[in-house]
């Protein structure tokens, strides 16, 4: 399933996994967020109800990642570098390339939609 990532008037493709996690994220939308900046790598907020989570070690995240931390946080990488936290798959942007000069370095405002 695809769903719509709108931030700056500008929008993508999230392609969810298919686990329980990414179909209970759908269940929330449409959503807006407040994403606050860590790290120079990655976006993150707390969702305004929590998610089943079911967290691996992926050892490298990449550029486009959406990402569950705990069961509470959204995670949106937007550069590509190696980690030792666990967290669970909720889907992956689309043509990711295009989204680390999108998302600036300071906190942004974000939208979740499905597709039309």
């Amino acid at each position: 399933m695809i769903v719509k990532l709108t931030l700056h008037q500008q929008s993508y493709d999230v392609e969810l996994a298919d686990n329980p996690t990414a179909k209970a994220f759908i269940k929330q939308l449409p959503l807006t967020l407040t994403m606050q900046e860590l790290n120079g790598n990655e976006k993150f907020a707390d969702l305004p109800h929590p998610l089943p989570p079911n967290p691996i070690r992926p050892e490298t995240l990449y550029q486009g990642d959406l990402m569950l931390y705990g069961g509470h946080t959204v995670v949106l990488f937007y550069e590509t570098f190696r980690t030792s936290y666990s967290y669970t798959p909720i889907g992956k942007v689309v043509a990711a390339n295009k989204l680390q000069d999108a998302v600036g370095r300071g906190n942004i405002k974000v939208s979740f939609s499905m597709m039309k």
